[in-house]
């Protein structure tokens, strides 16, 4: 089962307080950015935030869970999806603990 483009959308817009926050669709699920950076994935509409210090201190006891099979344990977040400010002060926080993205090597003609 994938994400619907409408929860996506709708995370993405509870998240706007954070930064400039974009959607971006990856392996049949989509990935979440904000200012440049990954800070989240969207499985089967559930919400998962890269793990983080911040972000623990923020969700207090995190439930972890890959998104996928095989992947790491992200952060999956339920019933907090509804609070814009508080998802949006977790997102703010974690991007802060996240290394700058790497610059992509131009391609060889």
């Amino acid at each position: 089962m994938s994400s619907s483009p409408e929860f996506v959308a709708y995370v993405v817009d509870q998240m706007a307080a954070a930064g400039v926050v974009t959607s971006r669709k990856m392996f049949g699920e989509y990935g979440v950015y904000c200012d440049g950076k990954i800070v989240a994935l969207i499985c089967d509409d559930q919400l998962f935030i890269k793990p983080t210090e911040a972000a623990r201190e923020i969700i207090g006891a995190p439930v972890e869970a890959p998104p996928y099979p095989g992947a790491k344990n992200y952060y999956l977040l339920e019933g907090q999806v509804d609070d814009a400010d508080w998802l949006g002060a977790l997102v703010q926080a974690s991007v802060k603990e996240l290394p700058e993205p790497r610059k992509k090597k131009p391609r060889k003609k």
